[in-house]
């Protein structure tokens, strides 16, 4: 049994040697490759006809190394070349079971290739060699999945690792080449036996004779040598006694340097002694230098944290480098043990009532310049109580930035004391501003209103002089009496010079729709003096904010430690004091939150201010809102791009929402004007009045906001307009009863078009294609209406003829009919001379023109497209008697040619 399976075995090895060659002379020679390996394969699950997968290699440096797929040919006689992968492209090999056999194994290239070789034993061959190639070409590793330890070798033999170009491919195959020496060597000994070649056998037993004659000699010359070994363990035992005498000179050194070992060890012991004492020496030194160095105030410093001049220049310098060198002595980190050591603790208690002296004497200096600038700051309003101008505080801020690295000095050592100071500043400031702040708004309220100081009287007042001036009072009241001045705002009526109206300005008042250069001059002078307002106010703003992070030491955009924010209502009261602690700080998120809270309770009647403002300038003329939109839009949108966060773009943010609810009040306003218009049922109507309004708002709201940040809100407010204007044409034109419904839609939507067509406002263009769409189709409803049938016999036989066409009858054949024939048409022919025609649409162009109004102008249209209606109907009838009376030479008493005759003359005979 076992030598019919050994038999078997290698007669299928010799099968698969006998392809092998065969492959390789055929197919991989030609194509100067290599076939390196050959396993008999197919695919996995189908039991067809077989393959060779093979693993080849070019004899052209550089090598590429391929798995190239072989098969035989469809006739069987000869194998073809099939595909071909690059093996680079071969990502992984999986041999499904590292332990049992198992003739299944993938290829991964770029799609999975799954085969069934025909032996377990092909396919750890060819893996194998695989596996080797892959370790000797490419760089990148092949993953070997499900693969025995034995057939994956642990590295390359050194032999295979050499240069890649220099090596061949030989290192793969089960044989090794002999080298140019041993070739060398062989044909040497071949060349000295003739017969080594044609008789192996002998040529071989003459080597074994000279190899056993070459052993004998070896032998003898290893006894012939005896003697000489001999002579040599003679000299070794005489060495041997010389190591001996040695050994005893040297115990004896031994000895000697023994003694002189324990001398050596007692200097050393008092060398270290010696040197431990200069150590400690030098570390005491190192301790005391330290602390002079680093706890020594100067008596210059001292002085000036006792006795400088906090109020000249000089002085501060002084100060604030004594105050910064008391500061890092304060500071200084101990080493462990000083703080025992007394000289340390009198030093600390001297900076510590240093510490506290020069604090308290900073803070009552800080307090009286913080009250003297308040007074100083309160004589220059006169100046400026005529003027839209606001007093510069830039003088007294400089003086005080003087004053900032002693600011920050004391809130990192007595922060109660820099609290307190915090909140005295902004006591002292918020009254300073609130007395500037509020003469300034007195004169610009005047300055729109038109009343001074001393209460001149309105022109033309519609009530008495003296409700007039106590409402006017109660407007410019304090910030007690402000928060009751809305009601006195709804109450009050401002007029200039008999020419400004009483209630919200409106451009809808029945026809007489444009606003008067008085209101137009109004308005323009509102609109500077809120600007002036807006821009004043500003730099007054960021000019105080600046100070403040400067002065108080708060930099933008740094987080502080904290637990919680500070209460908005907690400002009104001013930051609460804190008892002393060096280290520490406000409860509040960030330091940026204090400037805003603090620029809050310095400039809290800004927003109070303001709104009284608006609501003023609403009063006055509704359509100020409108600037102030505008203007009050660009000045928040430029503070929120300079600090989204910062006091002046809240407060502002806030004022515009006021004023946008005023614009949008004002927009609701004009919307219930026009529904309000009252139009006589029987007079013309024409162009309605709230269509020439929307054009005059169209044309002011424009002008207004044509560079301005903020259209969106006017978009809306289009929209709106707009849509109640539609509804509203629809609605008088359902209701008129002297114009036709189709003449009030025509021209008032003809206005309406005309008009978004000449401002081209982008958010209306929808409305404009209904404008013209509407237009459009109430002139052709009104043409066909007010044209009717001019020939309306002709029209009716006509009618007939169509009727009895629809019944079946032939075109041609209808003259047949006894109601229709050729004599009944010529009847009707003649009840339509082309006099009585011309004097049809003359009175047709009397009745069109008391319909139509001139400001719009479209009696010309219409009277087109009249012309162009009567001409259809000329040629209807013409088309029906040429095929329904073809040869009978009826033709109609007039012709196109006399119809545009008859509607030109018509046209400019009026």
């Amino acid at each position: 049994m076992g030598r019919s399976l050994g038999g078997s075995v290698c007669f299928r090895r010799g099968i698969m040697t006998a392809i092998k060659h065969a492959l390789q002379r055929d197919i991989f020679t030609p194509n100067d490759e290599r076939l390196l390996s050959i396993v008999n394969v197919c695919k996995a699950g189908k039991k067809k006809r077989n393959c060779f997968l093979c693993a080849t290699v070019t004899t052209e440096r550089p090598v590429q190394v391929n798995v190239v797929k072989v098969k035989k040919s469809d006739k069987g006689d000869f194998y073809k070349r099939q595909t071909a992968w690059a093996l680079r492209d071969l990502t992984g090999v999986d041999a499904k079971d590292a332990v049992k056999e198992n003739p299944e194994f993938d290829l991964h290239f770029e799609k999975v290739y799954k085969w069934v070789a025909s032996s377990t034993a092909e396919k750890n061959t060819f893996i194998s060699c695989i596996w080797k190639l892959n370790q000797r070409y490419l760089r990148k590793k092949i993953d070997f999945a499900n693969v025995s330890a034995q057939l994956l070798e642990e590295s390359v033999p050194s032999g295979e690792n050499q240069s890649v170009a220099g090596g061949d491919e030989e290192a793969v195959d089960e044989y090794q080449e002999l080298n140019a020496r041993e070739e060398q060597d062989i044909e040497i000994m071949m060349e000295g036996c003739e017969y080594a070649i044609s008789n192996a056998e002998a040529f071989a037993e003459k080597l074994s004779r000279e190899l056993q004659v070459l052993d004998g000699a070896n032998i003898q010359s290893i006894m012939a040598s005896e003697k000489q070994v001999n002579i040599l363990m003679q000299l070794l035992d005489e060495a041997l006694k010389e190591v001996d005498q040695i050994e005893l000179k040297l115990s004896s050194y031994e000895e000697m340097l023994q003694s002189v070992k324990e001398q050596m060890d007692q200097i050393s012991e008092s060398n270290h002694l010696i040197q431990l004492s200069n150590t400690n020496n030098g570390k005491l030194l190192s301790e005391i230098e330290f602390l002079v160095n680093h706890m020594d105030l100067s008596k210059g410093h001292i002085k000036a944290l006792q006795d400088g001049d906090l109020a000249s220049s000089r002085g501060i310098e002084a100060c604030t480098n004594a105050s910064e060198a008391l500061l890092q002595c304060m500071n200084v980190a101990l080493r462990p043990g000083h703080d025992m050591l007394q000289c340390v603790k009198q030093q600390q208690q001297l900076f510590t009532d240093l510490c506290e002296q020069f604090a308290r004497r900073l803070a009552s200096h800080l307090n009286n310049v913080f009250v003297q600038q308040g007074h100083d700051q309160s004589s220059t309003l006169a100046q400026h109580s005529v003027e839209l101008t606001l007093p510069n505080h830039h003088p007294f801020h400089r003086d005080l930035l003087r004053y900032a690295k002693l600011m920050e000095w004391l809130k990192n050592t007595d922060y109660a004391k820099y609290d307190g100071l915090t909140k005295n500043y902004m006591d002292y400031l918020s009254r300073l501003y609130e007395r500037e702040i509020k003469d300034f708004f007195e004169v610009v309220k005047v300055k729109m209103t038109g009343i001074t100081k001393e209460g001149k009287k309105f022109a033309t007042l519609p009530r008495k002089e003296s409700a007039v001036k106590q409402e006017t009072e109660s407007l410019h009241g304090s910030s007690g009496k402000l928060t009751g001045s809305t009601s006195s705002l709804n109450k009050l009526s401002v007029q200039s010079s008999g020419s400004r109206r009483s209630q919200s300005s409106s451009l809808l008042d029945m026809g007489n729709m444009s606003a008067s250069d008085l209101d137009v001059a109004d308005r323009t002078k509102f609109d500077k003096i809120f600007e002036q307002v807006l821009s004043e106010l500003e730099p007054l703003c960021l000019a105080e904010q600046d100070f403040i992070s400067k002065f108080f030491k708060l930099p933008q955009h740094q987080t502080l430690p904290g637990t919680a924010m500070v209460d908005t209502l907690e400002i009104d009261r001013g930051l609460s004091s804190q008892p002393h602690n060096p280290g520490g700080q406000l409860s509040i998120s960030s330091e940026k939150d204090i400037i805003r809270q603090m620029m809050t309770k310095i400039f809290r009647c800004i927003e109070v201010e303001l709104n009284n403002l608006i609501a003023l300038g609403d009063k006055i003329d509704s359509f100020n809102s409108l600037y102030m939109l505008v203007k009050m839009s660009h000045h928040v949108w430029t503070a929120e791009n300079a600090d989204p966060a910062s006091f002046l773009s809240t407060t502002l943010g806030n004022v515009l929402v006021t004023v946008k609810r005023n614009f949008d009040k004002c927009i609701s306003y004009q919307i219930r004007q026009m529904e309000e218009v009252k139009i006589s049922k029987k007079s013309k109507v024409g162009i309605l009045p709230f269509v020439s309004g929307f054009e005059e708002l169209l044309n002011l709201q424009e002008s207004i906001f044509r560079n301005a940040e903020r259209r969106g809100d006017l978009d809306k407010a289009y929209t709106k307009l707009i849509k109640a204007v539609f509804i509203l044409v629809e609605k008088v034109a359902s209701e008129s009863q002297k114009t036709p419904r189709d003449v009030v839609m025509m021209e008032n939507f003809h206005h309406i078009f005309a008009t978004l067509s000449r401002l081209k406002i982008s958010c209306l263009e929808n409305e404009k294609r209904d404008a013209k769409q509407k237009y459009g189709d109430h002139l052709q409803s009104y043409v066909i209406n007010s044209l009717g049938q001019p020939l309306e016999k002709l029209n009716h036989f006509f009618e007939g003829v169509e009727a009895r066409v629809a019944q079946g009858i032939r075109e041609d054949e209808v003259s047949y009919q006894l109601a229709f024939n050729k004599q009944e048409l010529r009847k009707v022919i003649k009840e339509y001379p082309g006099k009585e025609v011309k004097k049809g649409l003359d009175n047709l162009y009397r009745k069109v023109d008391k319909h139509l109004c001139e400001e719009e102008n479209l009696l010309q249209v219409v009277w087109h497209s009249m012309q162009d209606e009567f001409i259809r109907q000329y040629k209807h009838f013409e088309g029906l008697i040429a095929r329904c009376y073809p040869g009978s030479g009826v033709t109609m008493e007039f012709t196109i040619q006399d119809i545009l005759e008859y509607f030109s003359s018509i046209a400019q005979s009026h």
